[in-house]
């Protein structure tokens, strides 16, 4: 059987700590789509790694990790993070696979992203510059290469001949800046790379599926990203919702069994693009603050604000969700009022759903209050032992989504996780 465990609002839920919390009750932790704009934050042993490429169950020594097939790829982060995990002890090509399928960042889709992003001046998308949209639109324009192909002894000149592509390109924006830099260390981690076990990915993850192994798909960004069912056009370019781990990974619809939705207590997001419940106010300042809100990839500040039951009753319907884990939970604790987006006014009309084109539409969030419990929360260990505000809030999220609240996470160690009465 596979579970799946993912976002549900624009990435940044805390889906890091929440795979490695449950990847001892897995065989597999697979990683079915994205690329290095994911940063997943964990705490191992009182110390903060944050992954970008490798899956977060690489902490756990019985546990296999597999990038998957719609996954891409940057060698360089992959080099990167297996300097920083063999430091810490682990030897990443003994229990990671890398499907055979997966598609390559190169240098020249970094510039690509780089360029087009610059080129579009205050339209910009908020691209993380990774070179990750440049990435699939080669591989749906059937141009890309892929980690197999590293196998071949024709690989260089592969490269070459899609670099020159590239290059035209590049021209065409007035792309000066020098990445020879950039393919020096690409070259000298794709050797590395080719010591890692590269596999015949959905032949062998459904062998394992076949042998009885239980496997956790590990989801990046988050649902409101999803290249088809996001906030259009400020979205990443692959398919973050369920349905992704299909293609992704090369497993049947018929072999998903838990879809467990991961969300903040509140709601972040960062880069441009629709966002109903921002905070421009202290109280947006202070959850950036109080929550330390800023990207694992990029730095920057998230924008901040009171939690979208609209947008996150959406996600939790196209993507099936079971059962719902909470985040940040604590970061609410000084908060002598909390709110909660129950319905969006457009035209002076109410309306409990997404909007086709939310950038386009005057969207006047209507709120529900609650009472803060102004309590310290981080040393709670049981959900009875959880203030009555914060239990008031939690069941009024239950009932709004249709799926329950199963963990609640009330800090970032390993051991700051509740499991709800009702699990």
């Amino acid at each position: 059987m596979v579970d799946v465990l993912l976002g549900l609002q624009w990435g940044d839920e805390g889906k890091g700590k929440i795979v490695d919390y449950f990847a001892p009750k897995y065989d597999i932790i697979a990683r079915f789509q994205g690329g290095p704009n994911a940063g997943h934050t964990l705490y191992v042993n009182g110390v903060k790694v944050v992954l970008h490429q490798i899956p977060s169950g690489i902490f756990h020594e019985h546990t296999q990790n597999i990038i998957g097939s719609g996954v891409v790829l940057d060698a360089v982060t992959l080099s990167k993070e297996f300097d920083k995990v063999a430091q810490m002890g682990i030897d990443a090509r003994k229990n990671l696979c890398i499907s055979e399928r997966t598609h390559l960042i190169l240098p020249t889709h970094r510039a690509l992203d780089k360029a087009s992003e610059l080129s579009k001046g205050v339209e910009k998308i908020g691209s993380t510059l990774k070179g990750i949209g440049p990435a699939y639109m080669d591989k749906t324009g059937r141009n890309g290469l892929r980690v197999g192909d590293i196998l071949d002894k024709n690989f260089t000149t592969q490269y070459i001949r899609l670099r020159m592509k590239h290059q035209r390109l590049l021209d065409s924006f007035g792309f000066q800046e020098d990445i020879s830099a950039w393919e020096e260390e690409f070259f000298d981690a794709i050797e590395l790379l080719r010591q890692f076990k590269i596999v015949n990915g959905e032949y062998h993850i459904n062998e394992q599926l076949r042998q009885g192994k239980k496997i956790l798909a590990e989801g990046a960004q988050g649902s409101m990203l999803d290249v088809d069912f996001g906030t259009f056009p400020f979205v990443t370019s692959s398919n973050t919702i369920s349905a992704g781990v299909c293609t992704g990974l090369g497993v049947a619809p018929q072999k998903i069994r838990e879809v467990i939705g991961v969300t903040k207590a509140y709601c972040t997001r960062v880069g441009s693009g629709p966002f109903p419940t921002e905070l421009h106010d202290e109280t947006g300042e202070k959850l950036r603050v109080v929550g330390n809100e800023f990207g694992a990839t990029t730095g920057r500040p998230r924008r901040c604000g009171w939690i979208d039951l609209v947008a996150l009753h959406y996600a939790c319907m196209i993507n099936g969700v079971t059962q719902v884990v909470m985040t940040k939970a604590d970061v609410l604790d000084e908060f002598p009022e909390l709110k909660a987006c129950e319905a969006y006014s457009i035209h002076g009309k109410q309306q409990a759903t997404v909007p086709y084109q939310m950038m386009k539409t005057a969207i006047e969030p209507v709120y529900r209050s609650f009472s803060g419990w102004q309590t310290d929360i981080t040393g709670v260990q049981e959900y009875a032992a959880l203030p009555d505000g914060m239990k008031a809030y939690i069941d009024h999220i239950n009932g709004f989504l249709g799926a329950p609240v199963t963990y609640i996470s009330n800090g970032p160690g390993r051991d700051q996780i509740i499991p709800s009465s009702k699990d």
